[in-house]
């Protein structure tokens, strides 16, 4: 019988699990067809009835294979399949994890681009300061500007000019000063204050806002003012007594 060497590469390769199978097959096979070679006859006719029976599988060392045998390699097998498989599962929910992981971090990523910089608060707005009142001189400069605010709200017409040279003329600035010798003093009511206005003119004439007082200064002009509105047009119009 021929003797089976395994070629050169196959010694220095590492025999697995397969590799011994395949060996022992071949050489089961080389066997079966030396011993059907020593037994036909002279005139090498054969037919199909002298063929060789089927190879039976056997193990690594060239022996039948026994039923422990088929059961080891059944579980070999199994365990190998069921290795590879949780393999792959393993590897398949790795890199679904890894592709979820990347998605939340492409989604992170484009909600940190797309947010909008929080708008800094806007400060309340200062509430306005209450206007303080408007102060006037004690003086006849003052006096005359007050005047003239009240009048500018009620719409009685008259100008500084017009104020200053009638009160000049009349009193001389002087808010006491009365006049007790002409027609009015005569008659029991004589001219007062900076514009000598007599009491009953002073009390139809007078204007809301001010004292009812007829040498109050401010009164004084207001009412005289509104008098000349009413007689001459404005204040600005009298140049004389009036």
């Amino acid at each position: 019988m021929p003797g089976f060497t395994l070629p050169r590469t196959v010694r220095t390769t590492r025999i697995t699990r397969a590799h011994k199978i395949s060996a022992a097959v071949v050489a089961s096979a080389s066997c079966a067809a030396a011993l059907a070679l020593t037994a036909a006859p002279s005139n090498a006719e054969t037919t199909a009835a002298h063929a060789p029976a089927a190879v039976k599988p056997v193990s690594a060392n060239g022996l039948p294979l026994t039923a422990k045998d088929r059961a080891d390699d059944g579980k070999k097998d199994q365990q190998l399949a069921s290795s590879l498989t949780t393999g792959l599962k393993v590897t398949a929910v790795a890199k679904q994890g890894h592709a979820a992981k990347q998605a939340a971090d492409r989604s992170a990523d484009r909600k940190v681009i797309a947010a909008p910089k929080a708008a800094a608060p806007k400060a309340a707005p200062k509430a306005a300061p209450k206007a303080s009142p408007k102060r006037y001189a004690n003086n006849l400069d003052g006096w005359i500007r007050e005047s003239l605010d009240i009048m500018k709200s009620k719409r009685i017409p008259g100008s500084y000019e017009g104020l200053h040279r009638n009160i000049m003329r009349e009193s001389s600035g002087n808010p006491n000063a009365v006049n007790d010798w002409d027609i009015n003093a005569i008659n029991g009511i004589p001219s007062k204050g900076l514009l000598q206005v007599i009491q009953p003119t002073f009390n139809t004439y007078h204007v809301s806002g001010t004292p009812h007082k007829l040498t109050d200064p401010v009164a004084n002009i207001t009412a005289a003012a509104n008098y000349a509105a009413h007689r001459y047009g404005s204040i600005d119009n009298v140049n004389s007594a009036y």
